[in-house]
């Protein structure tokens, strides 16, 4: 669908990545923009006005959306947002970042969301596209704008969709989506799992029976909503050791296809369970969209994952730290520390209204556990008598801690299981600080030695 918006009078909430992206867009696209930031300072907002688009800082007023036709909402905007209230009172129609580039893109997309391994398995599959000749592009919640790819020249465009940017679009239609798994998280946005799984199916909401839907058999709640699809439902899978014929599962230490019985990928290439299903999901809507064996082959076995998703930052005194800040909810904890021993845990922060009680499950794995930010007392109650828990009142402080606790050879994990907007800007700095800390540690930190004993003591 493609369309221009001359005559239009848009009023975009927002002035981050996407606002900016999609006051860009409309006024490309002949709409006379005006931009609303309620934060001040931000770098987007002198952008913009060099570009001669009116940008309006501070508290949002009813008054500002006198003469809109349109209001194109940024995903971080919560739905309850007042200006967003005063715009439904006044009728005017309330667009998302999905809906713009919707209505904009001139060539198919695909569309991958979950709650868990986005922007790992967009990446997948725009590698194992381009590795089949086509010019692919990962785009939407990965960092570059679905508006703004939409109009670029491409010839696919991969689309990561977050649960906030589904639910503000009705026009989003993806040839291939993908659902890769479900679990509580944003339940302070969203109210309840009911409506944020509800979000998340909105993916395949338009899909037609000649598009393809890619479920994940082994999340009992993500095949759940998968299995509500009315287009046609390809699934894949960890624990089934006979892919379905337009799946993909794993066998021993092999990713087959379901489809002609190749082998896709070798387990030394995805170390984690969470890197394994998203190759597999990714296999199958790369295949559902075209690509031949050889080429998702290759375009697995060349991606390299996105910086703070399990990065080896540092390895100080034979302990390895990694940086995984982008685990932001319990599931997505649970499965950075899956087949791993010798882990010294940092968890906590802004913990979302999400219950950070399922993180017990790695009590009987865990050495020890550093917990910080926010949801640190929930954490420490959590672990508290089961494994060693200490406090930090800083990254660094939480670098150096965990540290002294881990074991030789063991690894230091940055998985907080919650947001990072209680301390930092975003994961991303949360993530650098982390690796920063862990580069400036001493390979005989004061006092490790004396810590380390008194933890097997705890343990004994």
């Amino acid at each position: 669908m493609s369309a221009t918006f001359t005559g239009e009078r848009a009023f975009v909430v927002g002035a981050g990545i996407a606002g900016v992206a999609a006051a860009r867009a409309l006024v490309a696209e002949g709409a006379d923009v005006r931009v609303g930031e309620a934060r001040t300072g931000r770098a987007g907002v002198e952008a913009l006005r060099g570009e001669g688009i009116e940008v309006l800082e501070g508290p949002h007023e009813d008054m500002h959306l006198e003469g809109a036709t349109l209001v194109l909402v940024s995903p971080g905007v919560p739905p309850g947002a007042p200006i967003l209230e005063w715009a439904r009172r006044r009728g005017i129609p309330v667009w998302g970042e999905l809906e713009l580039g919707a209505r904009l893109a001139r060539v198919p997309y695909l569309a991958v969301t979950g709650t868990n391994g986005k922007t790992t398995t967009t990446g997948m599959i725009a590698s194992a596209l381009g590795a089949a000749g086509m010019d692919a592009v990962a785009c939407g919640n990965i960092g570059h704008p679905f508006p703004a790819a939409a109009r670029e020249t491409h010839d696919v465009l991969v689309v990561e969709a977050s649960s906030f940017q589904l639910q503000t679009q009705s026009s989003f239609h993806p040839k291939v989506s993908v659902l890769l798994n479900l679990a509580p998280d944003h339940l302070d946005w969203h109210g309840s799992f009911e409506a944020y799984a509800a979000a998340k199916a909105r993916v395949f909401a338009r899909q037609e029976p000649g598009d393809v839907h890619v479920g994940n058999r082994d999340d009992a709640e993500a095949a759940r909503v998968s299995s509500a699809a009315t287009c046609h439902v390809r699934w894949f899978s960890l624990e089934t050791a006979s892919p379905d014929a337009g799946g993909a599962s794993w066998h021993d230490d092999a990713l087959l296809a379901g489809w002609s019985g190749a082998e896709l990928l070798r387990r030394s290439s995805a170390e984690t369970p969470a890197m394994r299903a998203d190759a597999a999901a990714s296999a199958v809507a790369a295949h559902a969209f075209g690509a031949p064996d050889d080429a998702i082959r290759t375009g697995l076995a060349s991606y390299v994952p996105e910086r703070h998703r399990g990065e080896t930052v540092a390895v100080v005194g034979g302990v390895r730290f990694v940086d995984n800040s982008k685990a932001t909810n319990p599931h997505a904890t649970l499965a950075a520390v899956s087949g791993s021993t010798g882990v010294v845990l940092i968890a906590g922060g802004d913990a979302k209204g999400v219950d950070l009680e399922p993180l017990g499950a790695l009590a009987g794995t865990l050495e020890a556990v550093v917990a910080m930010g926010a949801s640190a007392p929930a954490v420490r109650a959590i672990f508290e008598g089961r494994v060693p828990v200490r406090d930090a009142g800083s990254i660094e402080d939480a670098a150096r801690i965990a540290f002294e606790l881990a074991p030789p050879e063991g690894t230091v994990l940055l998985a907080p299981a919650c947001a990072s907007w209680d301390m930092f800007r975003d994961y991303a700095e949360r993530g650098d600080r982390f690796a920063a800390a862990a580069r400036g540690l001493d390979r005989t930190s004061p006092g490790a030695d004396q810590v380390r004993a008194r933890t097997a003591g705890e343990r004994a």
